[in-house]
């Protein structure tokens, strides 16, 4: 069988004298100055720039500028809400052609219809004013009040400052003008922003001015807490992996926290928050504008601070520097021991050529001393040159099947081997290749026993390769076999696989080289199979055949008793492809 020397003069014992002295440590130094020094200087580099990145707050500055874009956004998402919810309102709005009694009409619809306005009204200079307010809250002493303060100080405002006010909104994109003021309540200071509109129906020399406020408890209680809500899940929370929460709040004249809101003050202060909102200073705050003049939007992480994520992102950072460095010498320690692997694999390759190249000199020699001879006519008797024949077209044979092999391996190596599945009557296919190699066999003076199940059922298989793993695996048993020479070939079927079964009572193999010797180029540590010519090939090729066919090579033996290989081969349709590539 075939397997590699371990012996000190074969094979391993010129590896191992390779790989002493000076060339193994040449090469470990080449692998330090080409990737130890390289990586470590990278690794050098990034702790610097750690270093300097903790030193300067790079990190923490970088967090606060998204914060202000997340902020800015979320001004912007806000204001288009109002704006969107403003302009469905003002669509309802009556006409300036319309009656009084219409126009009353029409703005108490729109106040029915939408609860979250506290006021609604429209100033006609030619028809009057109409101002109306929730008609349930009437009752209420504080907002009847500021219906009245409200409605009035309307009234005088588009009385006086009319017509200026229209030339100021037909100005801006949407013509929406907004009105921002805190007023007190029994419930405390609440925030109001009223929407100023102008007509599209009136004609330009009329002031006709409508217009809304929103209800400060819908503001607190239902608009700003739900949009919040949206931008954390929907939005902001697609910008970080820590989560965010957000507060809206009254600014004062500074542009800082009013009312105590974000330090722990009075909880009422502020107007809304979103869910993860604890005491404290946001870490980055915007005063808002048009729509919502006189709040502030603040921001920060739910639970921690930007600084200590800011400490411990350096603090994993070095941690993963450590631990970079530590993989840095295990891969160099990988590496060599990868680079020692494929350069003995090299030494294998460049000794499997030397030894193809004996096996092809070999057979060729002959043919072409046997070939002269007879084209010389030196062979007088008929005999002799039938003699002559036979062994030009065994050792034409020989070559034949060496090639084969080398041509298979390069095929498997290059992912290009394909197999040709046919039904076959498997019975027949071991027969006939048996008897082609009978010759051979009876020759080297071996007991040969043969026992073939007639009963078979046909299968699925490429012939030319399960023929060449029968005479791969026969030509071991012949090659290895020294004092004792016996050949058994069994085909038998059980637990519902075929097994093809070729034993030999030759030299055997060692229990921890029964996994290698289907290894390529691998050739096992006998003295025999030292001093035997052979590629190494055959069993790689034999187990390559045999898991293409979805089926196993096993290998039963023990030094001295001889050796067992059993091929099994699925009766389940493994290999019902036409043409698979097995690479």
């Amino acid at each position: 069988m075939e397997s590699e020397s371990v012996q000190k003069g074969g094979v391993m014992g010129r590896l191992k004298r390779f790989w002493s002295g000076k060339k193994r440590i040449r090469l470990l130094l080449t692998l330090e100055l080409a990737v130890m020094l390289p990586a470590a200087a990278l690794i050098l580099l990034n702790f610097e720039q750690l270093k300097d990145i903790e030193r300067d707050k790079a990190l923490e500055a970088a967090i606060h500028r998204d914060f202000q874009q997340m902020l800015g956004y979320s001004e912007k998402t806000i204001n288009q809400k109002a704006y969107k919810m403003v302009e469905e309102a003002r669509d309802c709005f009556p006409s300036p052609a319309e009656s009084q009694s219409d126009v009353q009409r029409r703005l108490e619809a729109i106040l029915s219809e939408r609860p979250w306005l506290a006021h609604v009204f429209l100033f006609d200079s030619e028809k009057g004013y109409q101002f109306r307010s929730q008609p349930q809250r009437m009752g209420e002493p504080d907002f009847l009040k500021e219906h009245q303060r409200v409605g009035k100080a309307f009234l005088g405002w588009f009385t006086v400052e009319g017509k200026a006010m229209v030339e100021g909104i037909s100005m801006r994109p949407r013509r929406i003008t907004w009105f921002q003021e805190r007023a007190k309540r029994d419930d405390g200071h609440v925030y109001f922003t009223t929407a100023f509109f102008a007509l599209p129906q009136a004609s330009k020399d009329r002031v006709v001015i409508g217009g809304m406020t929103f209800e400060p408890d819908y503001l607190k209680q239902t608009f700003f807490p739900k949009v919040l809500e949206e931008l954390i899940t929907y939005k902001l929370g697609e910008e970080t992996g820590n989560p965010l929460a957000m507060i809206v709040y009254p600014e004062d004249t500074e542009g800082h926290m009013g009312w105590s809101a974000a330090s722990g003050g009075d909880p009422d202060d502020v107007l809304a928050a979103s869910a993860g909102w604890t005491p404290g200073k946001p870490e980055v705050f915007r005063n808002m504008g048009d729509v919502f003049r006189g709040l502030a939007l603040g921001i920060k992480f739910q639970g921690t601070s930007v600084e200590a994520l800011t400490r411990n992102w350096a603090y994993r950072s070095f941690l993963t520097l450590g631990c970079l460095s530590l993989l840095l010498v295990g891969g160099l320690v990988f590496t060599y021991r990868s680079v020692s692997k494929e350069v003995a694999l090299a030494r294998l390759k460049s000794d499997f050529v030397s030894n193809v190249s004996h096996e092809l000199r070999t057979p060729l020699a002959l043919i072409r001393l046997y070939a002269e001879t007879l084209e010389l006519g030196r062979i007088k008797t008929h005999e002799k040159a039938q003699e002559y024949y036979g062994i030009i077209r065994k050792e034409s044979e020989r070559l034949t099947a060496l090639i084969n092999n080398i041509l298979d391996f390069s095929r498997i190596e290059a992912g290009r081997k394909e197999y040709e599945f046919r039904t076959t009557d498997l019975a027949e296919l071991v027969t006939n290749t048996l008897d082609t190699y009978r010759g051979q066999i009876d020759e080297q003076g071996f007991t040969f026993e043969k026992s073939i199940d007639p009963n078979l059922p046909l299968v699925r298989v490429d012939r030319e390769a399960i023929a060449r793993s029968l005479v791969n695996l026969v030509n071991n048993a012949l090659k290895y076999s020294d004092h004792e020479k016996f050949l058994r070939v069994r085909l038998y079927r059980t637990d519902g696989v075929l097994k093809l079964e070729v034993a030999d009572h030759g030299i055997g193999i060692a229990r921890g080289e029964q996994s290698k010797i289907f290894e390529k180029f691998y050739r096992a540590g006998d003295p025999l199979v030292h001093n035997t010519k052979g590629s190494g090939l055959g069993l790689s090729l034999v187990r390559h055949i045999a898991h293409a066919h979805g089926g196993e090579v096993e290998v039963e033996s023990a030094p001295g008793n001889g050796s067992t290989f059993t091929l099994t081969l699925p009766l389940a349709p493994a290999s019902d492809q036409p043409a698979i590539d097995a690479a």
